[in-house]
Parts: C-alpha cells; structure tokens; sequence
C-alpha cells in the first residue's frame, strides 16, 4: 500500500455559500467559483484549510479502524496473482515504427520486454481516437458502454460542439453583498464516461491505485487510491488551451486555433510596454468583467533580454529561451484570488517584439477545479516534485500549428512535461508497495502529430520548412521511449507484472477531407439561401432541407426527428439513408492524387452494444491512411473542396480507418491471447488481483490463468 493514502474530502465539498460569507468577514481566502459560463474554484478559505486539517488529524486517527473496516467489508473473492501491476501507456506509439526501430537495434529495452515476455499489436477502438480508447482501457468495454465517442459532441438544440467527456453546470442563485454577487453553491461538474474503470472496482475489493494523466478522468473518479487527471481538464480561462501573443506586430486576423493577440504600445519608451494579461471572468460582479494582472515588459536589447513583471513577480527572459513556471494570481474580491502557472518565451525583440504565452494551466497547488483525487493529491504532488502542468491537453500544439512557436520550443514543451510525468510516476513507484500504478505519458502522441511531416517525403506540411536538427523527432522520441521502459524494468521487485501499451497507432495526414462539402454537393446537407457555408459551426445550414451532417473527428449524424431540434428524418427512413451514404463514401477517390480517401463508414449499430449506442454518431468514418477530416470541415466549415492539402504543422494523426493503427502491447510476461484488444487490459488487472469481472465487460484477461513464468526473481524485470 502506498504511504500516500485518502483522507478527509478536502474543502470543496463544504457548502460554498459559507465559504464566500466567511471570505468576506474574516481576512482569508475563500473557496468559491469564478469564470467563464461555469466559474472556477477559488484557492481555499483559511477556514477551509483549518477545518480540512482537522480532518486530516481525525482521519489519521481513526485510519486503523477504517483499514479493519475496509479490510471486513471488501475482503478479496481470490487470491491475488501480483504483487503491483505497473500499467505504462505510451500515447499512440506505432507498431510500423516501433517494429522499424526494433529492427535497427535502436530500442534495446523494448526488445528485452520482447524475448522476455510479450509484443503484439492491440486492436484499438471504433473510432481509434484518444478519449475512447483510453476509456475503453479502463472500463473493458466498448463506447456503447461508456458513452464516449469523440472529443466532441453535439448540442442536440443548436447543433454546436460540446465536450463530449464533462459537463459543467451553472450557479443560478446568488446572493447580493455589497456590489458583489455571492454563488449560493457550486457548479456541478460531471464525468460523462459511464461504466466503473478497473481502479474503482479494484478499490471496492481494498486494492489500492494510483492512476495518473489517464485520459478521461476528470472531474477525478472516487475511489480507493490517488489519481491525477488530464484530458479535458481546461486551463483557467476554461478552455482546452488558448495561448497570448504579446506583439508590436499590427493587427492581422485572428488566430484560426486556440490563441489570441494582445497588441503592445510603447509607453513612453519603444523598448517599455504596459498592458494586462487577462484571466477568467470574475462571477462575483456583475457580468463577469474579466480578472487581469498588470504586466510590465521591459526590454534590454543590449543583453538581448526581456523583464516581464506580472503584478508582484518579475521574471526575467533570455531571447528565444522558454520561462520556468510563473505562478499568477487574480484578485477577485477581497481576500479571493485564482491562481494559475504560466511559461513564457521572448520569440522576436527587433524591429518587432513578442511575447508568447502559454495557456493559463490551473495551479496544482491551489487547483481551481477538482483535478485530483483525493482534492489534495495535486497539491501533494506539487510539493513533492514542483510546479507541473495540469491542463488536459498540455503540450501547446495550438502556438505551433500557427507559426506563433517553433519546433524546438514544442519539443522542450513535451520534453519537460514528460519529465514532470516521470517524477510523478517513479515517486509512485517508490511508494506503491501493492497494487496498480498507471500513468499514460503524452509526448508520444502529441510530436507524431506535430513533426510526422518530416518522417516521410513531399509531405505538403513540410513544404518551405527546414527541420534542421529535428528531422528524426520521432526516432529520438521512441528512443527516448526505450530509456523510459528500461528505467521502469530496473525498478521492478519480485511479483510486478509490467505492461506497456498504447491505445492506437499513427499514420500520415496529407489531405484534408470535407464531408460537409460531399453532403452538400450530393444533396444531404442544404445552405441556407443567401449564405456561401463559410461560417463555421454549421451556421450557414438550414436545417429544415439537411439530412445529415459532420461533426468532430470520426463521426457523421442523421437530421433525426425526435432527436436534434429541427431533425427532419424519419426513424424508418434512417437505415436506407445510412445505406446510401455508406455506399457513396465507400472507396470515395481524391481523383487529383489518384488515391482513396474514405476506407468505408461503418454503422454504428453494426459496431456498438449498450445503454449509450443511442449518443453515438450515426456513422464513423473510416478514412484511409493519408487522410483524416478538414480542419474546416471540422470546424463546421462547408464551403471548401472535399479533398484539400493539410499544410499544417499538425501532419501525422490517427483518425482513420481503426484497422490502420493499432497499438502496441509489451508485458514482461508472455500473454495467452492471441489478438489483444484494448478492452482486456481492465479484466486483465482485476483477475491479476483475484477480482471476478463485472458480467458487462466485454474484453477478456490476457491470461487464462496467470502466474510468472519466465523464472526471473523480478517477474521478468531486467
């Protein structure tokens, strides 16, 4: 058991009403909500803190008689098979490349996982996309199950994308103090994957976890152990990753993806400038007005440096360097602030200058929304290992795909997070003396997206771009990788069943495909009259003429009656319709380069079972290797080509046909399973730990009857 164990609910679940009353009477911090729709967490109260201490102490206290307890009530049906099971998860490593690499003798460390034990590849989800598969890893079941489909959803009453993992609710009633509005409660926020994950049920029979980054977990699952959350956390200003250009540069247009300029004047001096850098609304005034810090820069061009002072804390900048971590604080009300973490690089100080900005990431210290669980254990971790990243997508791909950053500062965006992932997982490891330890490092997925337009020739997003030194990203990522596997090998004891996977492939994204625009021209989908289908989000459709539409990643939807507000189609009528646009997208050519572009599309009712099939697409597109939806299509864009060059720094993806991009699997253990899927890995950690499998898992443990072959005294660690 880890020596990091719950103790009491942390000052968030107080009623938040006394919080803030309490703020506003007493010279503390209070425990309240502010932001943009939804609001945010402010840092805690001094009652809170003191009352959560108690707690603490009274939970210390008892913590015997709560083991004995626990011990009673959740006795283990068998006998477990391991001592700890350590579950690695390499975000889309490929199989192609990681079998090339093998072959060269580059990956030393994968190969002994090899010979020792186990490699294969792992069939992933329909459709092969990050949000789904890793929850069908955790819950053993397929998306009907556990009601995640795509990164994004539909809003079935005006059809805009919505989160399709959390939903954050609003704080109606308020109560009037002065010229302060105080929410008389808290903002819901709710998990929208269903199904228990692995750990939960593991938890119920007093197995402990610790799960960290596994995607789709937040807000954090409650359960026996300690988790740290990721995809779909936001930053503070509530979004998945909006980043500030600071610049003298004149207005252009904006940014297409996830930024926003800030322009600079002179003050007084063309090398002094003073603005604010905004954060997240302010919900205790009237109409949100936006919190901000003051920022002053001043620039030493003889030193070729760059001060930037954010209210109290000054940092200083060398050109082109990215920042440690700046901690910022918002003031709200008197005594309420939000805190956030923020890098900073200097990308031009000539005739121009400008400061880039990362996303506002919550401050783990003082987290703003539940990223953890317990509420404390981000806060643990920051003491523990320093400052780190939170936000659900946390390497800013965003700044890059528009030219704001360039390669080598994303690639020391991943390194570093990667490396705050790694002290979190090994501290784990350090103090896990039973159980599981899962941890999921992103960099895999996140620079195959970004630098696959070097791994392969005339790829249209490398045109008028020297990789210069970053040519092999990849390969040193996956050798990177190995060193990774290699470090957890000689961390294992006697009875640690090691497994390290990833939950789909890679593959190159040359060409954009509009499936909006094939609607359109084949009669499916209608424009409004006098629109062109250059507004984004659908906005130019008129609804009462279409009968299907695009939206997200993989997913295409019937205009159902019943169903979206203005659905049109009739529910007998769908199969037949869904017939005919299968057919007509099934082997669809991009005739300018003589090439497929949509493998088929499948239906979903011949892909899915369960209570949540009804919240699937109607159709995923299976897109072959190549290709992958628009960005405009997937912006709700219809007034493009269907087939269009991807010139983006965004050149690799995996949202295509699932059959192109499986993952991988390695276990220091030979399995009994021939094709493995990503659905047995949660059967396989309950039976590991002698828990029987709840009957609506749909994967299989990956041994019939396990116990440690290879006759290493380590379980086949090297």
């Amino acid at each position: 058991m880890s020596s990091y164990t719950p103790r009491a609910a942390a000052g968030g679940r107080l009623i938040l009403a006394l919080g803030l009353i309490s703020t506003l009477l007493v010279t503390s911090e209070a425990h309240a909500y502010v932001g943009p729709g939804a609001g945010f967490a402010l840092a805690s109260s001094l009652g809170v803190v003191l009352l959560t201490s108690i707690l603490a102490f009274a939970s210390l206290l008892i913590w015997p008689f709560r083991q004995t307890y626990r011990a009673i009530r959740h006795r283990r049906k068998g006998k477990p098979k391991v001592k700890r099971l350590i579950v690695v998860g390499l975000d889309g490593q490929d199989p192609g490349l990681t079998d090339r690499f093998l072959e060269q003798g580059l990956l030393p460390n994968f190969q002994k996982l090899k010979e020792q034990g186990t490699y294969s590849r792992l069939k992933t989800t329909y459709p092969s996309i990050s949000p789904v598969a890793w929850s069908s890893f955790a819950t053993g079941t397929q998306p009907g199950k556990h009601n995640i489909f795509d990164f994004l959803d539909r809003d079935l009453h005006n059809y805009l994308p919505i989160l399709s993992s959390t939903r954050i609710g609003e704080v109606e009633n308020v109560m009037k103090l002065g010229k302060y509005r105080v929410p008389l409660g808290k903002p819901e926020i709710t998990l929208l994957r269903k199904s228990k994950p692995f750990w939960t049920i593991l938890g119920e029979a007093n197995v402990w976890s610790t799960v960290l980054r596994v995607p789709i977990t937040f807000p954090p699952d409650k359960f026996y152990g300690a988790q740290l959350g990721a995809m779909a956390i936001p930053d503070l200003l509530g979004t998945q990753g909006t980043f500030l250009l600071f610049t003298t540069r004149p207005p252009t247009a904006a940014f297409k993806e996830g930024g926003a300029r800030v322009q600079l004047s002179p003050n007084g001096s063309p090398d002094s400038f003073e603005t604010q850098l905004e954060g997240p609304g302010n919900s205790f005034l009237d109409g949100s007005p936006p919190l901000s810090i003051p920022m002053k820069i001043r620039l030493d061009r003889n030193a070729r440096t760059v001060s930037v002072k954010l209210d109290k804390e000054e940092t200083v900048l060398k050109e082109g360097e990215l920042s440690d971590w700046a901690t910022l604080s918002f003031h709200a009300a008197p005594t309420v602030q939000v805190s956030g973490l923020v890098r900073m690089q200097v990308t031009e100080m000539d005739e121009h200058f400008s400061l880039y900005v990362t996303p506002i990431s919550i401050d783990p210290e003082k987290p703003a929304m539940p990223i953890s669980h317990p509420g404390y254990y981000s806060t643990y971790l920051s003491k523990k290992i320093g400052p780190y990243c939170t936000l659900g997508l946390a390497e800013d791909t965003w700044a890059l795909n528009e030219d704001v950053t360039q390669d080598a500062t994303f690639l020391k965006q991943s390194y570093d997070i990667d490396e705050e992932r790694q002290r979190m997982f090994f501290s784990s490891l350090d103090t896990v003396k039973s159980g599981s330890v899962v941890c999921v490092f992103d960099g895999t997925d996140r620079i195959q997206h970004m630098f696959w337009r070097y791994m392969e020739d005339g790829h249209p997003a490398a045109e008028g771009r020297d990789p210069g030194e970053h040519k092999n990203a990849i390969q040193e990522l996956y050798q990177h990788n190995d060193k990774l596997v290699g470090k957890v090998m000689s961390k294992l004891k006697k009875g640690d069943l090691l497994l390290v996977l990833s939950d789909h492939g890679f593959t190159s994204f040359r060409r954009g495909v509009n499936l909006n625009r094939w609607l359109l021209d084949h009669g499916y989908l209608v424009l409004k009259e006098g629109t062109d289908g250059t507004s984004e989000w659908l906005q130019d459709v008129d609804w009462s003429k279409t009968r299907a539409y695009s939206l997200g990643l993989a997913g295409m939807f019937l205009n159902m009656k019943d169903r979206e507000s203005q659905g049109i189609v009739d529910r007998e009528d769908a199969p037949a319709l869904k017939q005919e646009i299968m057919a007509g997208l099934k082997g669809l050519r991009d005739e300018e380069k003589g090439e497929v572009g949509v493998n088929e599309a499948f239906d979903k009712v011949d892909l899915y079972e369960g209570p949540y099939v009804r919240n699937a697409p109607d159709l995923i597109i299976g897109y072959n290797a190549g290709y992958r939806v628009s960005w405009d299509c997937a912006t709700g864009i219809v007034a493009r080509p269907i087939f269009e060059d991807n010139t983006k720094a965004w050149s690799g993806d995996h949202c295509v046909d699932p059959r192109l991009v499986p993952g991988v699997l390695f276990s220091n253990e030979k399995i009994d399973t021939e094709e493995p899927s990503i659905v047995d890995l949660a059967p396989t950690a309950l039976d590991l730990f002698g828990v029987e499998a709840p009957s609506h898992m749909e994967g299989t443990p990956l041994w019939k009857n396990f116990s440690f072959r290879n006759g290493k005294k380590n379980g086949g660690g090297s």
